[in-house]
């Protein structure tokens, strides 16, 4: 099971069983917006923890050293 989905353990099959029941859900015009604003909130999500993840690098850089 070395596929994207292996810890889900999820094949081909259910793979296109749960499109066609999204397919279905949101019908073929709203899967494009659907798409493009999942993509945007991952985006986001990524640029957020990127941002915290050098907030906190920079916060430990600036702290000052005291020497006795």
């Amino acid at each position: 099971m070395g596929g994207t989905f292996a810890f889900l353990d999820i094949g081909a099959p259910e793979l296109i069983i749960i499109l066609v029941i999204v397919l279905l859900l949101f019908g073929s015009r709203k899967l494009p917006e659907l798409s493009r604003s999942i993509g945007q909130s991952m985006r986001e999500i990524r640029n957020e923890l990127n941002s915290d993840k050098h907030n906190e690098a920079k916060k430990t850089e600036e702290k000052p050293k005291h020497t006795s």
